[in-house]
This record gives C-alpha cells, sequence and structure tokens, in this order.
C-alpha cells in the first residue's frame, strides 16, 4: 500500500482529499502546516506528497526546498496544489522541483490520475536497469509503457563479426546502438604511432559506444576479440528511447556516469599504480568478464592485449605475469592464464611493489 502525505491548513479541503485517497486504498497522512508537514516526511518517508503552497509558518515552497536539501526526501514525488493559476506561481513551483500541480477546485479523478502518473514514473525511476541486454530491454519497457516506442524491439538488425575483425573505427559516425548477442569485443584508443590502449572489454549481455551516439562520433575503435553475433538498434530509435521519456533518460545517465567512473579509474590507475599493480587488476577484471565465480577458468586473452590494457610494453607485461606466476598467484599453460590464489592477486593489486 502506497504512503501519501497530505499537507493542507484547511481542514475542509484536507479532510475531503483524505478521504477520496482512502477509499482509493492509499495509506494516508496528514499535516496542517509546513512545519508538521516536514516533520511527518522525515519520519514516514511517504510514496509522495501532495502539498497546499499558501499556508501559515511554512508554505509550500519552503517544504519543497527543505525536502530537496535532503538525500531521503529530495527524489519523493511532489505535487502541490494552489488557488492560484498564475502562471509565476507554477512556474516557481516546478522550478523548484515540483512534479505536478492541481489548481483548485479538482475533481476526483484529476486528483487520482496526477498521483498515479506521479507514483508510477516515481517506480520508473528507482528500478535497477542494469547495463547489459537486459537491462535495456527494460528501459525500453518502460518508456514503451510511456510512449509509443514499440517498434524499438521489432526493428532490431543481427550482424556476424568474424574473429579480429574491425566493427567500427575512432572517428567513425555512429549509426546505431550494439549489444552483444554472443562473443566478445574489445574498445581501444591509439596514438599517433598505433599504440593501442584498451578501453573496454565486453561479453555476451553487454552493451557498448552508447555514449558515442549522444557525442555524434566515435571517440575509440571496437574489435572483436572471437567470432561475435551483434544486435543493432538503429540511433534515431535510440534517440527516441532517451528523449520519449524523461525517468528513462535520467536512468541512462546513471550508466553513462558509471562509465565516466570507470575511465577516471582507469586513469588514475594508469597514473599511479605499479605496473603490478595494473597487471593484477586487469586479470582481475578479465577473470570477471571470462571466468567462473567458483572454480576460475583459463583467461583466453592475448599478451599484446593485456599489454594494452595496463598501457605497458608486452615485454614487461610478460614478465610481471612470471613474477605473479612464480608467487602462486597464477597459472600459465599452453600460453593461457589462470587465476590460482585471488585473495592474494587481489593484495597484490593494492599493495605497492617497486618494478
Amino acid at each position: 500500500m502506497k504512503k501519501i502525505l497530505i499537507i493542507e491548513d484547511n481542514p475542509a479541503v484536507r479532510e475531503n482529499i483524505a478521504e477520496i485517497l482512502e477509499l482509493a486504498d492509499f495509506d494516508v497522512k496528514t499535516a496542517c502546516d509546513g512545519k508538521e508537514g516536514v516533520a511527518l516526511i522525515n519520519k514516514e518517508l511517504p510514496d509522495l506528497v501532495i502539498c497546499d503552497i499558501t499556508m501559515p509558518e511554512l508554505d509550500g515552497y519552503g517544504v519543497l526546498h527543505i525536502l530537496n536539501k535532503k538525500e531521503s526526501t529530495r527524489n519523493i514525488p511532489f505535487i502541490y496544489m494552489t488557488s492560484k493559476a498564475e502562471k509565476s506561481d507554477i512556474r516557481k513551483g516546478m522550478n523548484l522541483g515540483a512534479d505536478d500541480y492541481l489548481t483548485k477546485p479538482f475533481d476526483d479523478m484529476e486528483l487520482l490520475d496526477a498521483i498515479e502518473i506521479r507514483l508510477k514514473k516515481s517506480e520508473t525511476a528507482k528500478m535497477d536497469f542494469g547495463q547489459g541486454l537486459e537491462g535495456l530491454n527494460l528501459l525500453i519497457d518502460e518508456a514503451t509503457s510511456v510512449h509509443n516506442l514499440s517498434e524499438i524491439k521489432n526493428n532490431r538488425k543481427t550482424r556476424l563479426y568474424r574473429k579480429k575483425k574491425d566493427i567500427f573505427l575512432e572517428g567513425d559516425t555512429p549509426l546505431s546502438l550494439m549489444y552483444i548477442k554472443n562473443g566478445r569485443v574489445k574498445t581501444y584508443k591509439t596514438n599517433e604511432e598505433g599504440k593501442e590502449l584498451i578501453t573496454g572489454i565486453y561479453v555476451e549481455g553487454d552493451f557498448f559506444a552508447y555514449e558515442s551516439l549522444l557525442e555524434g562520433v566515435y571517440g575509440e575503435s571496437a574489435t572483436t576479440l572471437e567470432d561475435s553475433e551483434l544486435v543493432l538498434i538503429s540511433k534515431q530509435d535510440f534517440m527516441n528511447l532517451i528523449y520519449g521519456n524523461p525517468d528513462v533518460s535520467k536512468k541512462f545517465i546513471e550508466l553513462l556516469s558509471h562509465k565516466v567512473a570507470k575511465k577516471e579509474n582507469q586513469l588514475l590507475d594508469l597514473a599511479y599504480s605499479t605496473v603490478r599493480q595494473r597487471t593484477a587488476k586487469a586479470l582481475i577484471e578479465v577473470n570477471k568478464k571470462f571466468g567462473q565465480s567458483d572454480s576460475f577458468s583459463f583467461l583466453n586473452i592475448s599478451r599484446e592485449d593485456l599489454a594494452n590494457m595496463i598501457g605497458t610494453a608486452t615485454e614487461t607485461a610478460i614478465r610481471v605475469l612470471s613474477d605473479l606466476k612464480e608467487e602462486g598467484l597464477i597459472l600459465i599453460e599452453s600460453g593461457k592464464i589462470k587465476i590460482k590464489d585471488l585473495k592474494n592477486l587481489e593484495t597484490a593489486a593494492e599493495k605497492h611493489f617497486l618494478i
């Protein structure tokens, strides 16, 4: 049962709204002024707040301002009520972050419709969509429920790429959002001398290069590490998804922020971590992508690609791998690497050694 808080200084209006919402099977709390309302919000953390604007002690604008300052309350949907229909009053409330407004007098259906829409949008924003194909399917489902985006699911193309086949090159114009149905892909940047730095490794269920669609140009290149099957969604369909629903757009921004943070950490590692640390971290990361949590598999990655992940010469990477093998942290058989002691390898990723 969803909990709704009503903040209204007029007893008759407050009781009338509460009665309507109780009949609609909501858990209703009430407050007679802004100060009492803020205290109840902090205590009850309701799913939605309906608040009058003109009140003694603390008006509706003040209530919303206070809610926006706290992490625990800033995302609670907020509908304000006003007897004024002036655009300036409405705009002031929306600028402060209100989700909707109701102009008094309003009927029962106006009230219930506004609440239903805001609760649904709030649930969408709270969903953990994830970063893989399943995550984007959920995004599409949520967007489709609000906008007519159902064709996105039907307009998918599948393309096969052989091992070590270029998918796109840095500087190309992006035309599609790409998913890995099966296979493995690396993205990388190159300097003027042609030296690679691998920026990401992607496996089945991952989608990649979505930020390039927003920028309008590929900022890196992509190549398959093995035979791969990719699912393509057109750029226009992707833009419809992003711009068609603000809540979906917000969630996608969170995914982008996660990727930016990951690249910032990669830059910090290149600047301040030793080659030994970077090698250990790279092996752990590749194992998460390629290996198993219970019985670690051999990692099918070349020495050259591993060196390009950590930003060093292949010979240096080979020397560090040899040291890790001698210490019993990894096994090397037929050119393939297997993690033997994950706990101590994680320690090696954090502990400084001169190299």
